[in-house]
């Protein structure tokens, strides 16, 4: 019996009450005195212990705290194991199910157990009960973000490729990296005086293959896919292309230019280096940025393989989140300075930015999980980002005056790579191969504690794409909505195009 399946418990113990009093409650304001009355649950005031009408959702959650309670060490028994399985996922299929209900952590943390809670159907403009969250159709949300850019001066052709760049993160359900992003990264940023909406790109050495570009503390966002554009020429041209770049910012999801590079019929490979997020295995001081490594292949499948994700356990656009969601940051994904593991979002926050907690890389803290893997691939990035173009890193790149607390510049580094398919086989053929193996990958045989699927990069985001396309938009909570109010009232000439917004 391990300590952390205890701790588990007690959790799951605990939240029960809870879950149980914001029933009851709901119950009672919607009216249902007589059925409660009638039935046989009833309020007991002598213990506190708050009972309501049976409902599938609280009869699954309840099975799944009796086998928690009664099996102290049934993650160690098959059996136990698959009955745990199998009224999980009944809890998550049911109408009520709660994403971050703390049962679903105790089924992966304690039991190994990861199921898919699928996506409830809503016929109205808020995205489910409870939720203030408002759905926005992406057309709108478009001509939002491009009139935030005009409205700094971004010409109008960047401006248009800088909402779609964030657009896209938000089509493929990258929340942290799409609206969420426009305001403290960009905006606030311009405001700040360390990012310039208009500055040119200039071509600083190059040959046939490779280009060096200095994209002079520009937007990220029209920097990227300027300089991808350019290696996908050079590769159609002489069949591989390579873009180094200096002195950018920020330029979004990393997947985008993957994916550029796919719909051109190439191999695309891509990646930034980041203001220092990631202590090195054994530290605790963040040297390294979350430093994406990516690629993206064309496939006869409706979507491409494009693996796109930090070196790191988590990235800081997503603890970013957690803050918006007002949710703690999973255990493991951030150590401070005395080697404690955080999951205080807030606090996390707070303390990244004055360089006293960092994130863990892939694998995790020390090396029980080979943490030094991800260690590893994210120094690679470092170098590809620096070494090359001679750039800054660690402090120079933090973007906060650590004496001062005042914001500077972050100088960042990108490098694009791309190889034309045709130049080695026909496309066809490429993409028909790469199919091949993802599907029989896709249709292996499936864990029986898991959510009965495989899924292949880049499969999750076209599903998402699909979803949220049939729900009509993106979800947009409270925090982003007080985003969007700021900017339509701070700046010129949106007061009168956005009179009143979606959730106005």
């Amino acid at each position: 019996f391990s300590f952390l399946s205890l701790f588990f418990i007690l959790i799951a113990l605990a939240e029960c009450n809870t879950f149980i009093s914001k029933n009851a409650q709901i119950l009672i304001n919607n009216n249902y005195n007589k059925e409660l009355a009638s039935s046989t649950s009833t309020v007991d005031t002598t213990n506190s212990n708050i009972g309501i009408m049976s409902t599938p959702t609280s009869s699954y959650r309840q099975e799944l705290l009796d086998i928690l309670a009664k099996n102290p060490a049934g993650h160690l028994d098959s059996q136990i194991r698959s009955e745990f399985a199998s009224k999980l996922k009944q809890y998550a299929e049911s109408e009520c199910a709660d994403p971050s209900d703390v049962i679903f952590s105790i089924g992966a943390e304690v039991f190994g157990i990861t199921v898919d809670i699928p996506r409830k159907e809503s016929n109205a403009n808020k995205a489910s009960s409870g939720d203030e969250s408002v759905i926005i159709d992406f057309e709108y949300m478009r001509s939002f973000m491009k009139d935030v850019f005009l409205s700094y001066g971004v010409m109008e052709e960047r401006a248009e490729i800088c909402c779609e760049v964030l657009i896209e993160a938000d089509k493929r359900g990258i929340d942290s990296h799409g609206l969420g992003r426009l305001k403290p990264i960009y905006c606030d940023r311009m405001d700040d005086g360390i990012l310039w909406a208009d500055r040119p790109i200039e071509i600083e050495k190059e040959t046939e293959t490779t280009a060096l570009v200095n994209g002079n503390l520009g937007i990220g966002l029209y920097i990227g896919p300027h300089c991808m554009n350019l290696a996908i020429q050079k590769a159609k041209k002489y069949g591989v292309g390579f873009v180094a770049v200096k002195n950018s910012t920020h330029y979004g999801i990393s997947g985008y230019y993957a994916t550029m590079a796919t719909e051109a019929g190439c191999i695309g490979f891509t990646g930034t280096n980041a203001r220092p997020s990631i202590a090195p295995t054994f530290g605790v001081e963040p040297m390294l940025g979350t430093n994406p490594l990516v690629f993206g292949m064309p496939s006869d499948d409706d979507f491409p393989f494009v693996i796109d994700c930090a070196t790191s356990v988590n990235q800081r656009g997503k603890i970013e989140k957690y803050g918006r969601d007002g949710v703690p940051t999973p255990r493991g994904a951030v150590i401070d300075n005395e080697g404690i593991e955080r999951t205080d979002t807030e606090g996390i926050l707070r303390d990244m930015v004055l360089g006293k907690c960092a994130l863990t890389p892939v694998g995790g803290a020390g090396d029980k999980m080979a943490g030094y893997k991800g260690y590893g691939w994210a120094t690679v990035v470092e170098l590809l980002c620096i070494a090359i173009q001679s750039g800054p890193f660690g402090e120079d790149i933090c973007g906060v005056d650590r004496v001062t607390g005042k914001a500077k510049p972050m100088p960042l580094g990108h490098f694009f790579l791309a190889i034309d398919i045709e130049a080695l086989c026909p496309l066809d053929t490429f993409k028909n191969n790469v199919g091949n193996l993802l599907r029989a990958i896709r249709e292996s045989k499936k864990s029986p504690l898991g959510p009965g699927r495989i899924w292949t990069a880049g499969e999750k985001e076209n599903d998402e794409r699909i979803a949220r396309y049939k729900q009509g938009g993106m979800k947009v909570p409270p925090s982003l909505q007080q985003n969007m109010i700021d900017l339509r009232d701070k700046r010129p000439g949106l007061k009168e195009k956005y009179s009143k917004l979606p959730f106005e």
